[in-house]
């Protein structure tokens, strides 16, 4: 159902390495990059990440309430995932943890562009 999702950022060099580079384990990589915008994921008939510098040239704007959710496959996973995340140049916004008793495992950081990212697994 879900084509792609598209975060706004400031600098295109910048978040292609970062986002390659931590969803790299999920074989993920650039499918097609336009300049202004790319598009990132396992193949282009599966939901992909696009990030692009906003269309109208104005400045991004992280949405309060917006997030991308990222699910790499076990708890093990949603820690390396962070804090790769981290290493990359992600601030954090939840260290990883149980936060439904046997059911949701998170973590949360905000990309180098202020966009807010989860890694999770349920259980």
């Amino acid at each position: 159902m879900i084509g792609y999702v598209t975060l706004g950022v400031s600098d295109m060099t910048r978040a292609k390495a970062f986002y390659t580079q931590l969803l790299a384990d999920m074989d993920a990589r650039v499918l097609m990059d336009m300049g202004r915008i790319c598009f990132i994921g396992q193949k282009m008939s599966q939901p992909m990440l696009a990030v692009c510098i906003p269309y109208d040239e104005q400045p991004h704007d992280p949405g309060n309430g917006n997030m991308l959710a990222f699910h790499p496959g076990s708890k093990a996973a949603v820690d390396t995932i962070y804090h790769q995340a981290i290493e990359l140049g992600a601030s954090c916004d939840g260290e990883p943890g149980q936060r439904i008793p046997d059911q949701f495992y998170g973590a949360y950081v905000r990309d180098p562009d202020g966009n807010k990212l989860c890694f999770y697994h349920f259980g």
